[in-house]
């Protein structure tokens, strides 16, 4: 009988434990309905400030969406990539895939001014940068959907991390599935999300290799390029031209059109559609379906959304998104 009742008791006691363990886990997750009373007006305040500087340059849309993809993959999506350099650290901004390339810093700026007006000290700045990404996408014509909310931000980056944790645009096929897969993304989320590339402009440093070196390219399409992006480095260095060439400020499936054609700007973008590659069948179908490609995109941007996110009492809720409190 003694022997039944220390069973049971160790059996209630496992089921406690399993309980709160349950429960401590549940509170962590992300929510949609996260500032529903904290900050009701959210959503709002955040899209009109998304909207004003996307009308006044259809180009910061995509800019934002960049951010919130560079901050992701580097440690989570916990805002580091809007801390300035500090004494104690040198952040992820000066780092090789955002030097003079990562811009729309001060539009963040703006939209947590305005949200810390509406409901001071609540909103996290890695929450704001998913909400602008969602929005721009939505702006410039494409898909929209609820985003997942409570992460915090994080008190330290990493100028290291973002060297090794963001693809190169030199990137094969093989690092680029290697590296979503290590965050938990797969080769489908890869495709999806490189079609983000459907807005947004490039710098002639990022795809002059390819287009007065590499093959698999639509001869027509390289010349065009070649008029701004001179072959000689250090000459046109910053030029800047479309992702897309097609509807460069609409958010649709042009860009998988463009890589059937051989016509994808960077190295990395045609890697994706390269005669019989693993991903071609993915691309070609995305150029033919794009209720498919929003589908999957925005299924991709959800999960990218998950990558370790700081929750509960670890990191802090910055009043400044460019230094922490």
């Amino acid at each position: 009988m003694a022997s039944a009742l220390s069973c049971l008791s160790k059996l209630s006691l496992t089921l406690c434990l399993l309980l709160v363990c349950f429960q401590g886990s549940t509170k962590a997750q992300l929510s949609t309905d996260f500032y529903s009373k904290s900050c009701p007006n959210l959503f709002s305040t955040v899209k009109s400030s998304v909207h004003s500087a996307v009308m006044k340059e259809a180009r910061m849309g995509a800019s934002l969406l960049r951010l919130f993809f560079h901050d992701c993959f580097v440690n989570g999506c916990d805002g580091s990539v809007l801390l300035d350099d500090t004494s104690s650290f040198r952040g992820e901004k000066n780092a090789v895939p955002n030097r003079n390339s990562a811009r729309g810093f001060d539009v963040v700026d703006n939209i947590k001014s305005a949200v810390e007006k509406a409901c001071p000290g609540v909103v996290s700045c890695a929450d704001i940068l998913a909400i602008a990404a969602r929005d721009s996408v939505q702006i410039l014509g494409g898909p929209e959907w609820d985003v997942k909310l409570g992460r915090r931000d994080a008190r330290t980056t990493s100028l290291a991390a973002a060297n090794n944790g963001i693809p190169p645009p030199t990137s094969n096929l093989n690092r680029l599935v290697s590296r979503f897969n290590a965050l938990g993304l797969s080769t489908r989320d890869l495709v999806a999300l490189s079609g983000g590339h459907t807005i947004g402009q490039a710098r002639c440093t990022s795809f002059r290799a390819r287009i007065y070196n590499e093959s698999n390219i639509d001869r027509s399409f390289a010349q065009t390029r070649q008029r701004t992006c001179p072959r000689a480095t250090g000459s046109g260095d910053n030029n800047l031209a479309p992702l897309d060439i097609q509807t460069p400020t609409y958010f649709d499936n042009s860009y998988f059109k463009n890589l059937v054609n051989q016509r994808g700007l960077l190295h990395s973008d045609q890697q994706l559609f390269n005669g019989g590659g693993s991903t071609d069948s993915i691309v070609r179908g995305y150029s033919n379906d794009p209720r498919s490609f929003s589908s999957d995109f925005i299924a991709a941007m959800i999960r990218m959304g998950d990558i370790s996110p700081l929750t509960g009492s670890k990191g802090e809720i910055r009043k400044n998104c460019r230094r922490v409190n």
